[in-house]
């Protein structure tokens, strides 16, 4: 087991790769590429209530850097323009234990490894058994008004997490949906001042 800066192990990782070259008819262009990096630990506190969850919080910092640094070289040569995050808590966890490892010290290593960003980062935390499917929600990296940019990637995690795990999920994608039209801010418009506009 890789062992992090903060004593935590990564047990195992997951990637996943999807590329979208046609929908709807239309061909896509350039093609619409998510990836995802899913870190597998041992939940320390599954099974027991603990008030003070800090130390899950300080172990993400090496998780990020390590599962965003996988997501970003399997985007290679592409850049990400938007991204998500979310975890899977086994069953003997609770969801907070998911929310724990993706506070703002995750959130700033996805923004760090993908060039900066200024948008909060859209994510989704559950408990869930082995084999669970999660939704993970994808926005602009730069700005949330983004609408062409509200997206998502769907994942099955296979034999994960067991009940005493947790699973960290880090996703980046290169553009916005498939043939967008439903207005809004562009892009190209995007001002960089708040994460908003």
């Amino acid at each position: 087991m890789a062992e992090t800066g903060a004593g935590m192990p990564i047990k195992r990782i997951l990637t996943f790769l999807d590329e979208t070259r046609s929908a709807d008819g239309r061909d896509v262009v350039p093609p619409l590429r998510k990836v995802a990096a899913v870190a597998i630990v041992d939940n320390p506190f599954a099974g027991r209530f603990v008030e003070d969850l800090s130390s899950l919080t300080r172990a993400s910092e090496a998780i990020g850097r390590e599962i965003c640094a996988i997501a970003l070289r399997l985007l290679a040569p592409d850049q990400a323009v938007s991204y998500g995050k979310a975890a899977i808590v086994g069953t003997n966890g609770e969801q907070e234990h998911g929310n724990a490892m993706l506070t703002t010290v995750f959130g700033n290593v996805m923004r760090e490894a993908a060039g900066g960003g200024k948008a909060w980062i859209s994510s989704m935390t559950k408990r869930g058994a082995p084999g669970a499917m999660i939704d993970i929600p994808l926005a602009h990296k730069d700005a949330l008004y983004v609408r062409s940019h509200y997206d998502g990637m769907t994942l099955t995690l296979p034999d994960a997490p067991r009940p005493n795990e947790i699973a960290i999920i880090a996703v980046y994608a290169t553009r916005g949906r498939p043939n967008h039209r439903v207005g809004g801010l562009s892009a190209s418009e995007i001002k960089g001042q708040d994460g908003l506009i």
